[in-house]
């Protein structure tokens, strides 16, 4: 895995953080393939690959900012 590989799973690990902190999402965590993320939302997990993941996180907490 390079840097940018490694820094993009930082941030994901960090904006999951934040979502389960506002019950947002009910778990995440490292992926089965290196390049994916599990975010566990609406009860039903979801392997997304890692831009993707960053995407809906940012996403999710943009909305319930504007709520």
């Amino acid at each position: 895995m390079n840097s940018a590989q490694v820094s993009l799973r930082n941030q994901v690990r960090q904006l999951a953080d934040q979502a389960f902190h506002l019950k947002l999402i009910s778990g995440y965590g490292d992926g089965p393939d290196s390049d994916e993320y599990q975010i566990v939302y609406q009860g039903k997990p979801r392997h997304l690959p890692l831009e993707q993941a960053r995407l809906f996180l940012v996403n999710l907490l943009s909305r319930s900012q504007v709520n």
